[in-house]
This record gives structure tokens, C-alpha cells and sequence, in this order.
């Protein structure tokens, strides 16, 4: 039985972070910019924009280690809209004097109370806020308690709240509930604001027949709204703190492996609840999404394990994912998904077969090709159509400082297999190589397209601070940009 759904035959489109958008207030927003990016896509031919995780940001203010699946970051929030839908006053937000990459203590100082206010000023006897409390209940109302919670008891750790907080019972929690009513109704207002801009930007992209890819992590932060109102899906204690964290063994890159700390699931109590938590946030992701990348893949085949206070990753162990079985149970509750498995990394005989077996596309990179194996994945020749070719993602460098670190072996046989000339410089040449290839589908990093340096690239893996910061210039979108995207997706067949 075939679980996947066939993505649209050569195809392109451009990763590019919300975050990292410009605007007058210092973070990429819902706002005008998004709107003028998905002009561009679609003046270009392209067909997709993908997104890194839109949920809060949590530690490092990566979008990976959000407190919430479900929720929307407030700082994406367009002031501009709030003073459109007379919320604010355009006085409240004259431009500030921000830096060219995000500042994301300066911004939340500036935008945090701007948006309360907002939220301050909005009438609450609106049908559509109404309709939203509904549909998001599930969701929203565990959400806005437990980030009251953190703010009331001035922690960002789940395991620094009283016990009748992680309880959820007691006299002193439905106490807690009443006295901070209104803090936990302006969480939902403010959450209201971010799906209300955000769908109004999806029914633009729609229009402009732009599809949008999201990105969701498989493994969710031990200090999240999910563990704290679900603690029956994760392998923890009754005070909320893990038994089991996740992780990667030791390999070339990492001496003692790599220790993330999230929490691991109840696979067994998840299985008899029919994936019940996993089919909601996978069905809400679909909401907001035409395509889903699901990161770190390999999971749900066999996924590693370390007992919790572990200070490495060296003593961890193997364990058997939830395989098939569960994707065919998410195929039959939510039909018609489309999802690209990242399955990037040291795969095993499990892993390759649940691809196969999904038929979902999984991902190549074109940066990983020059190995000198004539016989690498990631060589465009060896691709199959079923995948999505990336230049590079959010965790690599750019494809230009990509190319200014190679190694010899790999700058020679860059040049061998894909000669640069006066109109195709080589990051040109290779976002050419990768479009030329059998993949239906190609995602390309603005950066990528704009030729920049490393210090312009997203993240760093294991670097714990300086991430996520990259935004582009104000005048980016010029003619000669869009005449080069334009140009590679005419000559390789991908308009």
C-alpha cells in the first residue's frame, strides 16, 4: 500500500526561514515581506517555499526546541497588520534601530509588550477568536497555562514548577488557574494573532498557486507545553523529569556522541492509544501545510536511547521504532499526506526499508556528493525521482562557503564534474547540477541563490549560541536575482 502522495513532477522552490525575512523590527514577520517573497517565488516559476518550524523558540532561540508543537512564535507577529486591524497605533511603532541579523533579545524586548498591548486591546466577543478557542482547544488551553506557569514562577524549566503545577490537581493548582485567568487568556489572544496572519498569508500563497512545505522535529523539548499537559506519551517520572533522552552514538564527527536531552516516548502506551498525541500534531501540521518534512526520520525505524543524568552519549543503545505500523495507521486517519522524510546520516537496513516501504521521498545533497564513491547517494546521478534534492539545508554551510572550505579532492572533482563558465559561477553551477538532476523536487537556500559567504549561513549543529540569526538585506529581491532563478529553472526544465 502506497502511504505517500506524489509531489508535482520538476518542481523547485527556495528554503527560506520566516525569521529571516526583512522588516522594520528586526525579525522576519506575517507581514508585507512574506507577501513580496511569495511574488517572487511565483514570478520565478517556482513552486515552493519551505519554512524551518514557525512553533516558539526555545534554548538558543532554535525553532527546534520549542515549548510547544502547536503554537506559533510571537515575535513572527506583524505590527504593522496589528496597527492595519486598529489594535495598535502606528505612533506605537515607529521603527527602532535594529541590526542587519536578528537580535532576538532586542526584539522580544521591543515587540513583547507592543503585542500584549495589542492583545490588551482586543475585544475577546469576536466570532472568529471563538471558532479558533474551539478548534484549538486541545492545544491552546494547555499552552497558555504552562507558559503562565513558567512566567509566573520565573523559570523556563519544567522541572523548576511546584509539584501541583506539574500535577495539574489540587486546590492550589485550580487557584493558580483563577487568579492568573486573564495572563493565560492574553497567551490564546496573542497565539490568535499569529494563525490569524499566518492563514491570511497561506490564502495569498494559495492564490499564487505557491505551496508551502513546513518542518516538524520527531523529538519534542523536555521543558514543553506537550510533555507537561501529555506525560503519558514520554518515558517519564511522575515529576516530569525524563527516564530515557535521546541522542546520537559517537562517530567520526562526535568522540562521546551527541546527548539532546529530549525526552523519549511511550511507544507502547502510544501504540494503544492509537498514536492519538502523534495524528493530532501530524493533522494540525497538515492544516497549516500543503507538504511536511518530518526531521530525523530514521526514528521511527530504530532510534537511540541514553538513560537520563548520562554526562555522555558513549553508554546509549539502539531501540526499535515504531516502523510501518504507525504510518499506516497516520495514512488511514489522515489520507492524502505528503511528506519528505530526512533521512540524512548513517542509515541502517531498517531505516532504507521504511522509506521504501512509505514511499515517501526522502532527501540528497548535493554538498555531500564528493566523497569520491562513484556510488554516492548524493551524487546527482545516482538520484532516483522520488526525492528532493537540496544544495544544502539550515545545518549546512552555504554552498559558496561550501565551496571556498573544500577540500582538493572534493574542489577537483567539483570542477571536473560540473566546470564553472562566465554566466555559471560554481555555487551557480551547482544549484544548476542539482536542478539538472532526476529529482522531482528542488529546494534551494536563498542564500544559495544570493552567493553568499559562510557567515551568512543559519546554524551551526553543536554550537549552542550565534544560530539562527541570518536575515536578508531590505533590497535583496532585485531583477538580476530573479532573472537568475528564473534563468536555471528554464534551462532545466523546471518552470
Amino acid at each position: 500500500m502506497k502511504l505517500s502522495v506524489d509531489l508535482p513532477k520538476r518542481k523547485s522552490g527556495i528554503l527560506m526561514a520566516l525569521s529571516s525575512l526583512p522588516s522594520n523590527h528586526g525579525i522576519g514577520t506575517l507581514g508585507a515581506e512574506a507577501y513580496r517573497f511569495i511574488d517572487m517565488l511565483s514570478d520565478t516559476n517556482q513552486t515552493y517555499w519551505q519554512l524551518l518550524p514557525l512553533v516558539p523558540l526555545g534554548a538558543g532561540n532554535s525553532p527546534y526546541k520549542s515549548p510547544s508543537c502547536f503554537a506559533g512564535e510571537p515575535l513572527y507577529i506583524d505590527l504593522d497588520f496589528l496597527a492595519r486591524d486598529g489594535l495598535l497605533s502606528y505612533s506605537d511603532i515607529l521603527n527602532a534601530d535594529f541590526p542587519e541579523n536578528a537580535d532576538f533579545d532586542l526584539v522580544r524586548r521591543y515587540k513583547t509588550p507592543l503585542i500584549r498591548k495589542a492583545a490588551e486591546n482586543f475585544d475577546t466577543d469576536n466570532d472568529d477568536y471563538k471558532i479558533f478557542l474551539t478548534e484549538n482547544e486541545f492545544w491552546l488551553k494547555p499552552y497558555a497555562v504552562f507558559m503562565t506557569a513558567l512566567k509566573v514562577f520565573g523559570t523556563s524549566h519544567i522541572l523548576g514548577l511546584p509539584d501541583y503545577i506539574k500535577r495539574r490537581t489540587g486546590e492550589d493548582y485550580r487557584d493558580f488557574l483563577n487568579f492568573n485567568k486573564r495572563e493565560i487568556e492574553l497567551f490564546g489572544i496573542i497565539q490568535y494573532f499569529f494563525y490569524a496572519q499566518y492563514f491570511e498569508l497561506k490564502r495569498y500563497a494559495e492564490s499564487k498557486s505557491i505551496l508551502l512545505i513546513g518542518d516538524i522535529p520527531f523529538y519534542v523539548s523536555e521543558d514543553s507545553a506537550d510533555v507537561w499537559a501529555n506525560p503519558e506519551n514520554f518515558l517519564v517520572g511522575e515529576d516530569l523529569k525524563p527516564k530515557l533522552v535521546a541522542g546520537v552514538p559517537p562517530d567520526y564527527f562526535s568522540e562521546k556522541g551527541q546527548l539532546w536531552g529530549n525526552p523519549i516516548y511511550d511507544f507502547d502506551f502510544q501504540k494503544k492509544d492509537d498514536y492519538d498525541w502523534w495524528i493530532k500534531r501530524l493533522s494540525f501540521s497538515f492544516r497549516l501545510f500543503d507538504v511536511v518534512r518530518v526531521d530525523h526520520f530514521r526514528a521511527f525505524a530504530d532510534y537511540y536511547c541514553i538513560k537520563a543524568g548520562s554526562l555522555d552519549a558513549m553508554s546509549g543503545e539502539w531501540k526499535t521504532g515504531v516502523g510501518l505500523d504507525f504510518w499506516k495507521t497516520a495514512h488511514e486517519k489522515i489520507p492524502g499526506m505528503a511528506i519528505i522524510a530526512e533521512d540524512l546520516g548513517v542509515m541502517t537496513e531498517a531505516v532504507t526499508n521504511l522509506v521504501k516501504d512509505t514511499g515517501f521521498p526522502n532527501m540528497r545533497v548535493i554538498q555531500f556528493a564528493f566523497s569520491g564513491d562513484p556510488n554516492n547517494p548524493h551524487l546527482p546521478s545516482n538520484y532516483p525521482e522520488n526525492c528532493v534534492c537540496y544544495t544544502g539545508t539550515h545545518d549546512n554551510n552555504t554552498t559558496l562557503g561550501f565551496i571556498e572550505n573544500a577540500l582538493p579532492f572534493e574542489l577537483e572533482m567539483i570542477n571536473r564534474l560540473f566546470p564553472e563558465t562566465e554566466d555559471f559561477p560554481r555555487p551557480l553551477n551547482l544549484i544548476k547540477a542539482a536542478m539538472n538532476s532526476p529529482a522531482d523536487t528542488v529546494i534551494v537556500p536563498i542564500q544559495d541563490y544570493l552567493m553568499l559567504g559562510e557567515e551568512y549561513r543559519m546554524n551551526i549543529p553543536g554550537v549552542p549560541s550565534g544560530n539562527w540569526a541570518f536575515r536578508v538585506k531590505k533590497d535583496y529581491i532585485t531583477e538580476e536575482l530573479k532573472e537568475r532563478i528564473k534563468k536555471i529553472a528554464r534551462l532545466t526544465g523546471r518552470e
